[in-house]
């Protein structure tokens, strides 16, 4: 074998789509099989069970080549290294200095630091930025907007005293004049004439970026991809637009932009969606013809300045999808979304620490959430291939697909006047919002899970002391909370059950529900695993059995252990004999329910019987009921 030097598998033949739909088909028996294996995304369009060379027909971004105009494949050429950034809320210079300057040593090369402006001065930043190399480290800075030209004149004195070569300091600050307007319905100040100000204070800092596209605040509030996608870049554009009409090149606009995207847990989709952001956003810069002014050899064929069609991309994990209970469960989502971002060529990414809505981080779940990015580096090599999802014929498509419904979305923003126009009338609020409000719905029945929150809850778990953070408004600058625009609502994904769960914990009372297992043991196995779920979800105590011979024997078991609720376990079949004898037994003693929908349900209900579990009911509201009746 050793020596032979014939092809593997030369002796099979290739298979042809239809081969393999023939036997797909075959398998359906007569099932539907755009029904059975054609999924709908939330974003709009179908992904099929398999893909083939020939779904890349017609895709140009198969010609793409990493580093090269229009950079579906990433902007840079050689590796995939990203940025491991942390952030680093600054209570006092000395201690925020103590702590970069420690876990710079543990892997971090991306700082973000949060600034009080009433403490901002010379000697703060001096104190502040103590003994980094600021030529090393990617360095970001955020206060309140109304603040950021002075942030702007300190960094600048700054740098310009330690005489730091200005060529090699990367970082950011964080303006975003719109961001404030959706996320805290405040609108104060003129955007053209800050930004202008903050541009002119940067203007020898060629590689620090300050007009930022907040994308990530979509992401929390529930968007969906292609939403968060196609307001980005409505949202980049209308930088572009107003300041380049303002008078300002575009050139030099396009290159103080930076999209700061959150990630989702769908996880494909997350790689589409970042190798798209980037095609599209290089062809909306190009249609403002950018001019090239200095010598280089990125230039396109009218010599408009490619550079400036590079996106630089910033990832941070989602808090959407982030739980308070079993939050250790938290570390797998941010896993598979970091991976996304990572793949999916992002420049620098936050990992949020698992325990971030309930506490303030402390220095364990932060060495967490930076190991999460080390573990993709050291070990599992991410940053070292260019685009490994290039030429995979699944999320070429995609790529593809996600750009399209973006496209749609940008489309509309811009035939309504632009990203401005469309956030003053609150039309983008209302979209995200609706969108919030479904996988609310979702989640509520299931069709959306959240692990250890809607599905497979830890039993035994109690809240405690722990309760979800709520932010306030933005500084302690004379804001008050008073709306001037509509916002967007972060409620998270799992916020309705865990109220639910706490309130629970907050009555006293712990309701007991008892499993009545009977006939069928395959059929009562599976009601009772499924009803001991479901009725955790609202912090029950649930309590399985391994069957009884008769209603009277398990109804009996279930007084006198005190139980709150009995749920009888069976077989369909079986229920027509067994319900109403089990529910005559209880006698209004306990809440009493049936684990199913089975064919008998009407005679049930006509004999009293009035809750059934199943997969058709809404966790959410028929949790709330019982809560209602056994919390009294």
């Amino acid at each position: 074998m050793a020596d032979s030097k014939e092809k593997l598998f030369s002796e099979f033949s290739p298979v042809s789509t239809e081969k393999w739909m023939d036997k797909v088909n075959a398998d359906l028996k007569g099932a539907d099989f755009e029904k059975k294996l054609v999924w709908k995304t939330n974003e709009g369009f179908k992904v099929k069970p398999f893909y083939r060379m020939e779904d890349l027909d017609g895709l140009k971004t198969t010609d793409a080549v990493p580093g090269v105009f229009p950079y579906l494949r990433g902007t840079k050429k050689d590796s995939n290294a990203w940025l491991v950034r942390q952030e680093i809320r600054v209570e006092s210079p000395e201690q925020a200095n103590s702590k970069a300057l420690d876990i710079l040593n543990k892997g971090v090369n991306s700082l973000s630091f949060l600034i009080n402006p009433k403490d901002m001065n010379a000697t703060y930043f001096d104190a502040l930025l103590k003994d980094i190399c600021a030529e090393c480290v990617e360095l970001n800075f955020s206060t309140c907007q109304n603040h950021t030209v002075d942030l702007a004149n300190f960094l600048v004195d700054y740098f310009k005293k330690k005489d730091y070569d200005v060529t090699k300091l990367h970082g950011s600050i964080g303006f975003d004049y719109f961001n404030r307007m959706i996320s805290r319905g405040k609108e104060k100040g003129d955007m053209v004439q800050m930004a202008k100000a903050l541009l002119d204070t940067m203007q020898s800092l060629p590689f620090y970026r300050v007009l930022n596209v907040s994308a990530l605040s979509l992401n929390n509030a529930g968007a969906y991809i292609s939403q968060e996608l196609g307001y980005a870049l409505a949202w980049g554009n209308e930088y572009m637009s107003q300041l380049t009409e303002a008078g300002l090149p575009a050139t030099a606009v396009a290159k103080k932009i930076k999209f700061n995207f959150g990630v989702s847990s769908n996880y494909f989709l997350e790689i589409a969606k970042f190798r798209a952001a980037r095609l599209l956003w290089a062809n909306i810069v190009a249609s403002y013809a950018p001019e090239c002014t200095r010598d280089c050899d990125n230039k396109g064929p009218h010599d408009e300045c490619r550079c400036a069609a590079k996106m630089k991309m910033h990832a941070e994990t989602s808090t959407y999808n982030l739980t308070m209970y079993d939050a250790h469960v938290n570390l797998l989502r941010t896993q598979t979304e970091a991976m996304s971002a990572a793949l999916g060529g992002v420049d620098s990414m936050t990992v949020s620490p698992f325990d971030k809505i309930y506490a303030a981080p402390d220095e364990f779940s932060e060495r967490l959430a930076r190991n999460q990015q080390l573990l993709l580096k050291e070990e599992s090599y991410f940053d070292k291939v260019v685009d490994p999802a290039g030429g995979s014929y699944y999320i070429e498509t995609l790529t593809a697909s996600i750009a399209e419904q973006a496209w749609k979305i940008f489309l509309t923003v811009v035939e309504e006047g632009g990203f401005y126009a469309a956030i003053k009338s609150g039309s983008v609020q209302a979209a995200v919002n609706e969108t919030n409000k479904a996988r609310h719905k979702a989640v509520a029945q299931r069709r959306e899970i959240l692990l250890g929150t809607n599905q497979y809850p830890n039993f035994y778990e109690v809240a405690g002391d722990k309760r979800p953070l709520d932010e306030g408004c933005c500084c302690g600058d004379g804001d008050t909370c008073k709306k001037d625009v509509a916002t967007l609502d972060f409620a998270r994904a799992g916020s309705e059950f865990e109220a639910l769960r706490m309130q629970t914990e907050a009555s006293g009372k712990r309701p007991k529900a008892f499993m009545l297992t009977i006939g069928n043991l395959a059929m009562r196995q599976a009601r009772a695993q499924y009803a001991c779920n479901f009725l955790a979800c609202a912090g029950y105590e649930v309590f399985d059995n391994l069957g009884f011979e008769t209603v009277e024997e398990g109804v009996d078991a279930a007084m006198k252990m005190g139980a709150d609720i009995v749920v009888l376990c069976s077989s369909d079949e079986e229920y027509a004999t067994h319900a109403i004898p089990a529910y005559k037994a209880v006698d209004g003693r306990a809440l009493f329910i049936v684990a199913g929908n089975p064919e008998c349900t009407d005679e049930l209900k006509a004999a009293g019987i009035e809750n059934f579990i199943h997969v058709r009911v809404n966790v959410l509201e028929t949790l709330q009921e019982f809560n209602a009746k056994l919390l009294k």
